[in-house]
């Protein structure tokens, strides 16, 4: 059984007694202090990355002080949770000119913020996550002119070796536009990402997976009015195939958009793929759930903000990982698959007039003159699709008999 470690206190660190050998006071967790037969207190951190046995040096106590030090290592081990050598990546640093206002970190946030005004706030989400979470901690620190293509395939293969391809091949695209800023802001000759073309395996394309089977839709929603997890996320799984919107229009509903007397919710032209504004019918099951979640983020800008602040929406993985924790797999279904779903058995089964489930999923749609229908085009009749497919979803759920697909002739 191994020794159990007691952390180390101000008090013991002061009182110790010096010995004619080096001595080291464990703290748990790889830190532990190295005292010498001189009187230094050398705070140093074990660890193990890829299989070896590696070293780091955080300092000399007591400029350096014992919570100073269990900071560091924290630090350390999350890098290390990231694949990342805390050693090497110290070394990085020390190499890049640190006072220089031209690495690539700070280059790519200049850029993100002189553009980020022009995305949708999900796609700025996505571009900020992915650098910080995948560029960064690799190259950030390093100054961008001196940046070579095969350090950024490194980065990319990184990514490709979690399966993610598609997430590569747009972390090349975005660290592309960032090499031709800093080369139109004259702080870099030129895009190394123009040699890499071909280097990443494309990606694999194909439709989002949706469940289309009346039978297995209603197994679906049986799933999500039992899922166990939060209840911010399980009142937007109710909800989605219900409304059939995007994800991440869901995911950056305000409460403001949301009209409890006239049941319906409009959602700005900023928030809309096509950028035009688009107005849902909201179904008395819709109206519903909404009831019951404005007790709970009614004092929220959003109305399914994300679990760790009130200010922020939902994340944009909170529904996926939902559906995976249910038992759904990626090529089973996904968050985007109820839309198809919703087309399908609208179209189907229900046999509504195809224009109006395409105007209700927000696709250019035009009437026979050519010109684009409006926000409030079909109203009435798209207000009782809606709750007709509500009530159909119900008794899906509930195991009523399935209305079998309509044949086609001809």
């Amino acid at each position: 059984m191994p020794k159990k470690i007691v952390p180390l206190t101000d008090t013991k660190i002061k009182k110790v007694k010096l010995q004619s050998k080096p001595m080291t006071l464990f703290d748990g967790n790889g830190l532990f202090l190295l005292v010498t037969p001189a009187g230094s207190k050398l705070w140093r951190f074990k660890y193990t990355i890829d299989g070896r046995a590696r070293l780091l040096a955080f300092g000399a106590y007591p400029e350096i002080s014992l919570l100073d030090a269990r900071q560091k290592r924290d630090e350390a081990r999350s890098q290390i949770a990231h694949g990342i050598d805390p050693r090497a990546f110290r070394k990085a640093q020390k190499q890049a000119n640190t006072e220089s206002t031209e690495t690539f970190e700070i280059i790519a946030r200049e850029w993100f913020a002189k553009y980020t005004h022009t995305w949708k706030p999900s796609h700025s989400e996505r571009i900020l996550r992915r650098l910080e979470h995948d560029v960064f901690p690799y190259m950030g620190a390093r100054p961008i002119a001196e940046i070579k293509a095969l350090e950024l395939l490194v980065v990319l293969r990184r990514i490709e070796l979690r399966g993610t391809l598609d997430t590569a091949h747009r972390v090349r695209s975005t660290c592309s536009q960032i090499f031709r800023y800093s080369v139109a802001t004259g702080r870099a000759d030129r895009d190394p990402s123009v040699d890499l073309k071909g280097a990443i395996p494309p990606p694999h394309k194909g439709h989002m997976a949706a469940i289309t089977e009346p039978l297995k839709v209603g197994e679906l929603l049986r799933a999500i009015d039992v899922y166990q997890g939060s209840f911010v996320v399980k009142c937007a799984l109710r909800l989605l195939p219900l409304l059939f919107c995007r994800p991440g229009e869901l995911r950056h509903a305000e409460w403001e958009e949301i009209s409890f007397e006239n049941a319906e919710w409009n959602i700005p032209a900023s928030k809309m793929k096509m950028k035009e504004p688009h107005l849902v019918p909201l179904s008395k099951q819709a109206i519903e759930i909404l009831t019951e979640i404005k007790e709970l983020t009614g004092a929220s800008r959003y109305i399914f903000p994300s679990a760790r602040s009130f200010d922020r929406p939902m994340s944009d993985n909170a529904l996926v990982a939902a559906l995976r924790r249910m038992g759904f797999e990626k090529g089973e279904t996904t968050a985007h698959g109820f839309r198809a779903t919703a087309r399908t058995l609208l179209d189907e089964v229900l046999q509504v007039r195809p224009e109006l489930i395409e105007h209700q999923l927000s696709h250019a749609v035009k009437d026979p003159l050519g010109r684009a229908y409006n926000r409030t085009s079909h109203l009435i009749e798209r207000k009782k699709m809606m709750q007709k497919w509500a009530d159909y979803l119900d008794g899906l759920k509930q195991g009523a008999k399935v209305i079998p697909f309509k044949k086609i002739t001809g």
